[in-house]
């Protein structure tokens, strides 16, 4: 199905000669709260008007080739601020973009925080769409007030349903303050960190008592939330004393959550999001940004903020003649089975299929085995369904456990292609060999060390900037010290198996976490099981809960005469 007759099924009302407008609620912050319909229209849009702020939440949904005008809506949203708009014109430069677009016929997405329906800039530009005759939609997304509170665990209602006001500081005026403050309903904040206790006295001068329980949630449903509790009367010395508070009123946006009966007061039971084994940990992972797509956001469901450094780089044999020879035998019906022990070597594989002009069907005939799950999935995307994995141990120990030895009486060729990295282990082979199959052992790709890393990362590394990394083989330990340096003592080393844990100790490394299993993902698992063993330790103790980075001893200031 096209892109376009997928367009014109899903949007019937809109489509047209004339373009048109989605204005598009990209939520509070966290990628996992857009909506499915968001996402469907982002994936058909030919022009994203983003809001700053969720640029990155938004663009990874849309399609290839998507003309994004960010840094210029931008600069027109700053433009217009300073010239000043009137109320019911654009309150920025882009409804111009986008309404522009749209006239020349194209999908406009614009995406803002939160919900379109609670900003006040969006509806504006809503009716310039309508006054110019330009159709729009409206895709709703997660209120920032409302999805903050709920990831900081505060519910805004108790079972006797209280009422709950919404408030935005910018244009909240006295008679807003005292009528708030003279009820008893849960009040609900959207204002900056450095307008808190201006905002808390606005509400006690308004009637609110001063121990008035009050949360302050900055960053909310990212990996970089955080939350403070106290009243309205300390709020004051409570981020003064977290050294958050900005030097004058501005600073990050917040959501401010302010009555007695919000359930603040359970939030060390209810704070799921912040309470999470990882939860704002930095963790390094020495693999291609493809290679841990899947290893990321298992760490990313933990809580954690992977960040993908590569420490080998991949380049073709030196002498391919023996991968075409291989390739053309295996089209030819010299191989019974053909087993694959990493994404590289799928990928290799692949790239000298399309050289020859061949595709998956050339597979036809052949066994198929893969090392496992990751292997098997880069296969299936290729077209290919592996015949053979691992039951057990995702390894080539695992694999061989499974194989089948050679029947002549079943099996009419006895040849294995092995198409694999240049310095991989004899494991595989030995044991086709013992299980009686013949194998062309064949150098598919080569390793080779990564080039170093950004000064910054490098300097993460070395510097304690890092909560933890992932090392999941022996090469990666040498590599990553290579091209960067040894992590700091604080950082939390995590090792996929003894064989990687003994050069990470050769490396003078101390090893704190080792997976049960040689498994990239039991590797993860048992990391989180760390981070919840010291999370459970701290809270017990009284103490307060910090990352290993939050560990490192302040820098000394050098001597001065």
């Amino acid at each position: 199905m096209s892109p376009t007759t997928a367009h014109n099924s899903t949007f019937p009302h809109l489509y047209g000669a004339h373009g048109h407008v989605t204005f598009l609620g990209a939520g509070p912050g966290d990628p996992g709260l857009l909506t499915l319909r968001a996402v469907e229209a982002l994936a058909h849009a030919d022009v994203l008007v983003a809001d700053p702020q969720v640029y990155d939440v938004v663009r990874g949904h849309a399609r290839a080739g998507v003309d994004t005008p960010l840094r210029v809506e931008a600069e027109a949203k700053r433009d217009a601020k300073t010239d000043g708009a009137s109320a019911d014109a654009p309150a920025n430069g882009a409804a111009d973009l986008a309404m522009a677009a749209a006239r020349s016929g194209k999908r406009v997405v614009r995406a803002v925080t939160g919900d379109p329906g609670l900003d006040a800039d969006a509806a504006r530009e809503m009716l310039a769409c309508a006054r110019e005759g330009i159709p729009f939609e409206v895709v709703p997304g997660i209120a920032t007030a409302v999805g903050v509170p709920a990831y900081a665990g505060i519910p805004l209602r108790d079972a006797e349903g209280t009422d709950v006001r919404f408030i935005d500081a910018r244009t909240a005026d006295d008679r807003c303050w005292t009528e708030v403050g003279a009820s008893d309903a849960t009040v609900v904040v959207s204002t900056s960190l450095g307008s808190v206790v201006s905002v808390a006295g606005d509400l006690v001068a308004g009637g609110r008592k001063p121990e008035t329980p009050l949360t302050v949630t900055s960053e909310g449903t990212t990996t970089r939330q955080r939350t403070w509790s106290a009243t309205l009367g300390t709020i004051g010395q409570v981020l003064k004393s977290a050294k958050v508070l900005p030097p004058s009123e501005g600073g990050q946006p917040v959501i401010a959550v302010v009555g007695e009966r919000t359930g603040a007061a359970e939030r060390h039971r209810l704070a799921w999001f912040e309470s999470k084994p990882l939860f704002g940990w930095q963790v390094l992972v020495p693999r291609t940004k493809e290679q841990a797509e899947s290893l990321s956001d298992q760490l990313r469901s933990y809580g954690a903020v992977p960040a993908e450094v590569p420490t080998i780089a991949v380049e073709p044999p030196r002498t391919p003649q023996q991968m075409e020879r291989a390739v053309k035998g295996l089209v030819t019906g010299r191989y019974e089975w053909i087993a694959f022990t990493s994404v590289n070597a799928v990928k290799a594989v692949r790239e000298k299929f399309e050289e020859y002009g061949l595709d998956a069907r050339a597979f036809a005939g052949i066994k198929v085995a893969a090392v496992g799950e990751q292997t098997g999935k880069a296969l299936i995307e290729f077209g290919v369904k592996p015949d053979l994995m691992p039951s057990g141990e995702q390894s080539a120990a695992g694999l061989l456990e499974d194989w089948p030895p050679y029947d002549p009486v079943f099996d009419p060729i006895d040849r294995v292609f092995l198409p694999r990295a240049d310095i991989a282990t004899e494991t595989l082979v030995a044991g086709l060999i013992e299980l009686g199959w013949e194998v062309d052992d064949v150098t598919a790709y080569r390793t080779v060390r990564a080039s170093p890393p950004p000064a910054e990362t490098r300097e993460a590394i070395k510097g304690g900037g890092f909560d933890a990394v992932l090392f999941t083989s022996s090469s990666t330990v040498r590599n990553l010290v290579g091209i960067a340096g040894k992590p700091h003592n604080v950082t939390v080393i995590a090792c996929i198996g003894p064989a990687t844990a003994k050069t990470a100790e050769e490396h003078g490394l101390r090893v704190d976490v080792m997976s049960p299993e040689p498994s990239v993902h039991k590797l993860a698992a048992a990391l989180a099981d760390f981070g919840a063993e010291r999370r459970a330790e701290a809270v017990a103790a009284g103490d307060v809960v910090k990352r290993p980075s939050e560990k490192r001893p302040a820098r000394r200031r050098a001597r001065t005469s």
